[in-house]
């Protein structure tokens, strides 16, 4: 499982995910991380908001209610062997 660090912006804390899946939904790139290997762990939804002329990416946790809802149905699709709970 791949590994990346996030640094936030606002503290410029550090913390690493392990990234289970990654999918683009209506031109969006999306990628679904957790912080532990382990069963049970916590996980996100990041978007890649950073501009296409970019070198690096910028991620922000997904909020918005309707499109949680529908990449989390993607991943669920492409993840079949894995169960997400809200």
């Amino acid at each position: 499982m791949e590994k990346i660090k996030f640094t936030f912006e606002d503290t410029k804390e550090e913390t690493e995910f392990f990234v289970l899946e990654q999918t683009k939904v209506n031109g969006s790139s999306y990628i679904l991380v957790t912080d532990s290997e382990e069963d049970g762990a916590e996980c996100l939804i990041l978007k890649d908001t950073s501009a296409a002329e970019e070198k690096e990416s910028l991620y922000e946790i997904v909020e918005d209610e309707v499109e949680l809802s529908a990449v989390l149905k993607v991943f669920e699709e492409l993840l079949e062997d894995i169960d997400i709970e809200r």
